[in-house]
């Protein structure tokens, strides 16, 4: 999978993430539209193409010494071929080169184990519904 990036809400890249975040959450997850886009031109926005078909996504969201994973999202079809294990990847060697050694995320309960598999441990933080869906905090100490 090749993973491309952008900060350009003008970019074929950012489009491409959000089509696939609008199937995700908007329509499988029924989140409305109004939180699923927000904090756009604060984030930066991967996604990872299979040759030219754009199937995963993720956003990083700068804060003090870390970055916040946001808006992790695979469209249904491609699940199960560690194509999140890829984009993680590419996450967290984005957050080394720019000297960011944590990552946090709010990860959807269903998911827990997925990010738990990548690394990821639960925070103290209680769960919490983020759009109506059970999320609980994660954090990950990077190397």
């Amino acid at each position: 999978m090749e993973i491309r990036q952008t900060t350009d809400l003008n970019s074929p890249i950012y489009h491409d993430a959000l089509a696939i975040r609008k199937t995700v959450f908007v329509q499988e997850q029924h989140v409305p539209i109004d939180l699923e886009i927000e904090n756009e031109d604060k984030t930066i926005h991967f996604v990872g193409y299979i040759g030219q078909q754009p199937v995963a996504t993720a956003r990083l969201l700068p804060e003090a010494g870390s970055y916040h994973v946001q808006r992790v999202a695979i469209l249904r079809e491609h699940r199960g071929h560690d194509y999140g294990r890829e984009l993680f990847a590419a996450l967290e060697d984005y957050a080394r080169q720019h000297d960011r050694l944590t990552l946090t995320l709010g990860g959807q309960d269903h998911a827990l184990g997925f990010h738990e598999r990548l690394g990821f441990s639960r925070t103290a933080r209680p769960g919490f519904l983020d759009a109506g869906i059970p999320h609980h905090e994660m954090q990950k100490k990077l190397d």
